[in-house]
């Protein structure tokens, strides 16, 4: 019996309900990959910051203060 026929043969047994959770987390490892996903994802956020942050180097003070991010993270 395959792995697949066994895994159909247990889910069939559940509730209805641990068959919905079964299915759910099937699709979570389904979309998580191999990992090439998570690795576009972190490429995409670098290039989303550096885009955004370009030009910042070269502004003579900064926008804000270091107690105005005290104020805003306390």
């Amino acid at each position: 019996m395959s792995t697949v026929e066994e895994t159909i043969r247990l889910m069939k047994g559940l509730p209805d309900k641990l068959q919905a959770e079964v299915r759910d987390f099937v699709k979570s490892l389904r979309d998580r990959g191999d990992g090439e996903a998570i690795d576009q994802d972190r490429d995409w956020m670098s290039f989303s910051l550096s885009s955004a942050m370009r030009g910042m180097e070269n502004e003579e003070s900064p926008t804000y203060s270091p107690s105005d991010l005290k104020e805003v993270f306390s």
